[in-house]
């Protein structure tokens, strides 16, 4: 081979390597470009179902109305069913709430089924007043529809508990905050031994007071399921009241020595406030499906209602919740 032969075959051989390197490289940025494309859109793949699964802001989560204790007055819409349970807030306990977030003042009108002389006295009957309202785990809102859609405005029920302890320890348990369902429980008021009435939870709120029940009236069987897992319960359409045990009742038997005068008098002057019909009044005992419940143990039914009837129907106690879409 001729030296200037042999001369060009490296040149000929560099000139081919730098063509080879400059196609692989060009080859390499357009590989890196289809990686970085596919990873953009693997992203943006990922995010789509994520947005579309967000709850809307108009039927599980209704913009609420405030007044001056800061809770919401509004039905909620329907429960929202989600497959991850939600552990509800713990919230600040507001001390300084209103008696009229609890009962509204209204003069009540002359009833003449009942006698001057009784009628007088009664009207003229306040029980001494407390609020206490508990902390947000132990209630929630009522719903105008259930679980599956279906229209949940049942007319109100007045539900009547017994406490089994003393009423300073069940307000004490209602306070304190309660993230799992099985701890949850609340009545939206109490009747102490000396007939002090205690609010616990605003009326228009749905109290935790009966788990597995039912009620059976006028209209047949009525229940309420607001949550997929658990059974239908009265707590949608309940006002929940409870007595404070006497102090031989803190056991499991069946009776004890029974509430004082003015607990029933009490009892009769808050129920006769909720202007809810005697036929829809009724009590733990009577809407537990489990048949486990036995409060109001000792509770004398005729001494309840002969005193309920001396006193004179009215709404100030507003069970029903209002309808945040209209």
């Amino acid at each position: 081979m001729k030296l200037k032969e042999f001369a060009i075959v490296p040149m000929v051989m560099k000139r081919r390597f730098l063509t080879t390197a400059l196609l692989g490289l060009i080859c390499l940025i357009a590989l890196i470009g289809t990686i970085t494309s596919g990873q953009t859109q693997a992203v943006r793949d990922f995010d789509i179902p994520r947005l579309r699964a967000k709850p809307a802001a108009t039927e599980t989560q209704p913009t609420p109305i405030s007044n001056d204790s800061g809770i919401s007055t509004n039905c909620a819409l329907q429960p929202e069913i989600s497959k991850s349970r939600s552990v509800p807030p713990r919230t600040r306990i507001n001390f300084n709430v209103p008696l009229s977030r609890f009962r509204q003042e209204i003069t009540p009108p002359a009833n003449p089924d009942v006698p001057d002389a009784s009628n007088k006295a009664n009207t003229g009957y306040t029980p001494r007043e407390e609020v206490a309202l508990i902390d947000s785990s132990n209630y929630g809102d009522r719903f105008l529809r259930d679980v599956n859609g279906n229209p949940a405005t049942l007319e109100p029920i007045v539900v009547l508990h017994e406490t089994v302890g003393s009423a300073n320890s069940a307000i004490n348990f209602f306070r304190n905050y309660h993230p799992n369902d099985a701890d949850q429980a609340s009545y939206h008021s109490l009747i102490r031994l000396n007939g002090t009435v205690v609010y616990l939870v605003p009326p228009d709120k749905r109290a935790y007071g009966a788990g597995n029940s039912v009620f059976i009236g006028p209209n047949g069987v009525e229940t309420v399921q607001t949550k997929p897992k658990f059974p239908p319960s009265v707590n949608n359409f309940a006002y929940h009241i409870s007595l404070e045990t006497p102090a031989d009742g803190e056991h499991n038997g069946s009776r004890h020595s029974g509430y004082t005068q003015a607990q029933y008098q009490s009892l009769a002057w808050l129920v006769a406030k909720t202007g809810v019909p005697d036929e829809r009044i009724t009590t733990h005992k009577g809407v537990d499906r489990s048949r486990s419940r036995m409060d109001p143990r000792s509770f004398n039914t005729d001494r309840f209602f002969k005193l309920l009837s001396t006193f004179p129907r009215t709404n100030e106690i507003s069970i029903r919740c209002t309808d945040p879409t209209t």
